[in-house]
């Protein structure tokens, strides 16, 4: 079907249910192309100039228009204004019999516990569908348990991203739990999630998933008010996974007696290549032992972010012994700590002989008056890597 014959007809649909058509809507499908494996790219935040939002009648003039087009394999509406009633439309496009979709982005919407609890039923019998993008919707504990429910029966979906959707620690118990026999998903976000209890029980759980889990390739528990007693229990968990490349820890409460586990998994781990600990707060001793565990023969990480961890001259430069004793250590992120000159002099010469190129680093190097120092770069850890390959292979 040629882009111009889609514009039409989704034209046609808004006449026939007296809907206001969206000319970001039409605009969009005239410069599409379908070919075959093609992403319907609407977000509703574009830098470049005002666009029209959708709302939950565009929703539904949409769905009718790509219900039964084989070649329309992704659909980003991230951004837009689509509440629990446009999700009822947009579940149409995921009836097995006639789905096609393998990725949706509904990230930032007005979604809440009904429309996770509409998806959650679709996806239980859809087998095509590989990435959900549920991140900044409010659909707290209700939406968190059906999902999990889902994820108990669906052996397709490889990446759910549910940050900031206002979990509770409840939520995010389920789906651990969920998780734990879950062979098919390669990456979670459950970043931000409401957690009050200073217990942590949260930590057990996820911790019991990962011993259990053979399949998870890349989680994501950023900002979730993990302590150094959750980080044990954590990395209790992590010891028995064989499995698990990417941990995204930032914004936590972790300090060097948290790290002090986590190095010693990094002994061990033969799998662990990216680990994020930024904005933490593990200091000078803390990057001592994650130095230690660095330069660890065996150690098999790749990138390591420890930005604003409160570190000053001392454990910088242990961390930059680790990266020149690493054959693995490719990308280290370093800014928002305590950049004093010694440690200057060492980044800067290790980015001028090639050990640490600048864009595999956060920080860039000048002089002034023969001085060395460090600013800002443009460049910082990738948040996503398996869920892009999972977009990439639509």
């Amino acid at each position: 079907m040629a882009g111009v014959n889609m514009s039409e007809l989704y034209s046609a649909v808004c006449a026939d249910h007296e809907i206001e058509i969206n000319p970001h809507v039409v605009e969009v499908l005239e410069k599409t192309t379908v070919t075959g494996g093609v992403t319907i790219k609407l977000p509703g935040n574009s830098r470049r100039r005002h666009v029209q939002r959708l709302d939950d009648d565009d929703v539904l003039a949409l769905s009718k228009c790509l219900r039964n087009n084989k070649s329309v394999t992704g659909l980003d509406v991230r951004y837009n204004n689509i509440t629990d009633k446009g999700v009822g439309h947009l579940v149409d496009l995921l009836q097995d019999g006639s789905s096609s979709l393998r990725s949706l982005d509904l990230v930032f919407n007005d979604i809440r516990g009904d429309g996770a609890e509409v998806l959650a039923k679709s996806l239980q019998c859809n087998s095509t569908l590989l990435s959900l993008r549920l991140s900044y919707n409010k659909i707290e504990r209700r939406g968190a348990t059906h999902l999990a429910s889902m994820l108990q029966v669906n052996s397709t979906l490889r990446e759910l991203e549910l940050a900031d959707c206002d979990l509770d620690t409840r939520g995010v118990i389920a789906l651990a739990v969920a998780l734990r026999s879950n062979e098919t998903l390669l990456s979670v976000d459950l970043s931000r999630a409401l957690l009050f209890s200073l217990q942590e029980e949260w930590t057990v759980h996820v911790s019991e998933m990962l011993a259990a889990n053979g399949g998870l390739l890349e989680l994501h528990l950023g900002a979730m008010g993990m302590s150094d007693a959750g980080m044990e229990r954590l990395s209790a968990g992590l010891r028995l996974n064989a499995r698990l490349r990417y941990l995204d820890l930032r914004c936590n409460r972790v300090t060097c007696d948290g790290v002090r586990h986590l190095a010693q998994l990094l002994k061990h781990s033969r799998t662990l290549e990216v680990l994020d600990l930024s904005s933490n707060r593990i200091e000078d001793e803390g990057a001592a032992y994650l130095s230690e565990g660095v330069a660890w023969p065996g150690c098999v990480l790749k990138e390591l972010s420890v930005s604003s961890n409160h570190m000053g001259p001392p454990g910088l430069l242990s961390l930059a012994q680790a990266l020149r004793a690493s054959s693995t250590l490719s990308h280290l992120y370093i800014w928002g700590n305590c950049l004093e000159e010694p440690a200057c002099q060492v980044f800067g010469e290790m980015m001028a002989s090639g050990r640490l190129p600048p864009d595999r680093t956060d920080v860039s190097a000048y002089q002034v008056n023969g001085r060395a120092c460090l600013a800002e770069g443009s460049h910082g850890l990738r948040r996503r890597r398996f869920g892009a390959d999972v977009e990439a292979s639509t």
